[in-house]
């Protein structure tokens, strides 16, 4: 596939999802990764994994060239492990965090989770909180770091896009994604600084491991990074959608994003320089607001309705959706989120409507379970 897509000068990309099981008729979290993990069918079982609580479970794409091959491998991957779930006495969920009240589920029995609970103690109450990572190749990691650089002021739109946790504990958190909120508690997660090198990059690494903040290299949670285990940036910030017609759009967002920032890396064009801080506020209001409110704009600091820049971001890759045959699909999926809004905005709507948790959380079961048309 990387042979492929480099013959081509084409970028492939995948997608690793978090998901939260629920009881099957109450809408609290339920501790059944173990049962649904034994049901899920042979075919899928390389593609899912544990995540932290005994109330998640985790699937990752291979990566794709094409975005059709995505959206089926995503597809069979949900309907299986829905499958299973349901099979076990569960439901599939795609939410950032567990919308009803419930008990704190336990951490999974993995040598390196119980390691974690024992340095950072209750930083992970709750039942989970599930996100969505997208997956870009690039050419090498000096490259890589470059491109780092480069995305840091595009990444609070994309976490705006993908808010889809505005309920916890049974009540609106008055966020857009709770989820945000709460993973920001830990030591490691944040917008990427402003990197010199690969070698830079490296020592950072090094020096938050040997200072305790994190226990390797995969606890580092910046909001892109380079993978460990694969030769991409990662992008990590956002929730897991609710339905695959947004995880599809972000995800052919994030790869024409990725090219069109390679081409200015190799034109020897430099990273805008934004200030950390702004950074900060601009993923605070993300998590704040989503799409149906306002964010800054970095190239004036000015807030801005989100949607607007949105279509800015859009607009701006536009030739490299066309480059890489995604662009009438993620024009499609655009007017599909304009329409219907973030998962936040329609769990909102749900309850606006005299609906319950209970409602949302049959809705997003709903969803995710289902193929959403394309």
């Amino acid at each position: 596939m990387r042979g492929e897509a480099e013959s081509q000068g084409l970028l492939t990309l995948g997608v690793e999802e978090e998901y939260l099981l629920v009881d099957a008729v109450e809408p609290r979290a339920v501790e059944a990764v173990e049962e649904v993990f034994d049901l899920v069918p042979d075919d899928l079982r390389e593609s899912v994994q544990h995540e932290f609580q005994r109330s998640q479970i985790e699937t990752a794409s291979p990566p794709q060239l094409e975005l059709s091959g995505l959206y089926n491998a995503l597809q069979r991957q949900r309907a299986g492990i829905a499958a299973a779930a349901a099979a076990a006495g569960a439901r599939l969920v795609a939410v950032g965090a567990a919308p009803a009240i419930g008990p704190n589920t336990r951490v999974v029995d993995n040598p390196r989770y119980h390691r974690m609970r024992e340095r950072f103690g209750d930083l992970a109450p709750g039942a989970g909180l599930c996100g969505m990572h997208v997956h870009v190749s690039i050419p090498d990691s000096e490259t890589g770091v470059q491109i780092l650089n480069h995305l840091r002021p595009w990444l609070p739109i994309f976490q705006a896009a993908t808010a889809n946790s505005p309920l916890a504990g049974g009540h609106d958190t008055g966020y857009s994604s709770w989820r945000s909120v709460m993973w920001e508690r830990w030591p490691t997660v944040g917008p990427a600084p402003y990197l010199q090198s690969f070698e830079h990059y490296e020592t950072l690494v090094a020096d938050l491991e040997a200072s305790g903040a994190m226990l390797d290299e995969g606890m580092l949670y910046w909001y892109a990074r380079l993978a460990a285990r694969y030769p991409t940036v990662e992008i990590r910030m956002g929730d897991v959608c609710p339905s695959l017609d947004d995880t599809l759009l972000l995800a052919a967002l994030a790869r024409a994003l990725v090219s069109t920032l390679l081409n200015d890396v190799l034109d020897g064009k430099p990273a805008p320089d934004v200030p950390h801080p702004l950074l900060v506020a601009a993923h605070w209001r993300a998590a704040k607001d989503g799409l149906e409110g306002l964010n800054i704009d970095m190239a004036t600091r000015e807030p801005r309705p989100a949607w607007r820049l949105v279509r800015q971001l859009f607009d701006y890759v536009r030739p490299e959706l066309d480059r890489h045959g995604d662009l009438e699909m993620a024009t499609i999926l655009m007017g599909r989120l304009r329409s219907h809004g973030t998962g936040a905005a329609r769990q909102r709507a749900i309850l606006s409507q005299q609906g319950t948790v209970a409602d949302v959380v049959d809705w997003l079961a709903r969803t995710t379970a289902g193929a959403a048309p394309r």
